[in-house]
């Protein structure tokens, strides 16, 4: 998988690189197309991190963001929430169709 990844005021090293590319790849075990992915990670005047990821999906485009004092666990953070944004626009359909059933009243209760 292609990555497009930007620096702002910080130079881009391999082991960078090959951190955001795994975390991306991670997103194919949910077997969605993923379109364009692309990171920009820049260095605070606070000296933290923040990288903000994004990728596009067939029917909607995920982005994350996250901050942190290291660079590695902001990659991890936003990945995480990109995984969690796959999840759920992976089983949207399902969780609408469940959402119409009408589920039986206990007569117990009902009394």
């Amino acid at each position: 998988m292609r990555v497009e990844i930007t620096g702002k005021n910080i130079d881009i090293t391999a082991a960078i690189r090959e951190r955001i590319t795994a975390r991306f790849e991670k997103l194919e075990k949910w077997q969605v197309a993923l379109i364009n992915p692309h990171a920009v990670i820049s260095e605070e005047p606070n000296k933290k991190f923040k990288i903000e990821a994004g990728v596009s999906v067939p029917g909607t485009t995920l982005i994350a963001s996250a901050e942190h004092e290291d660079m590695y666990a902001a990659i991890n953070e936003a990945g995480q929430k990109l995984e969690k944004q796959l999840n759920k626009q992976a089983h949207k359909g399902e969780a609408r169709r469940a959402s119409h059933i009408e589920l039986p009243v206990d007569e117990e209760e009902a009394v």
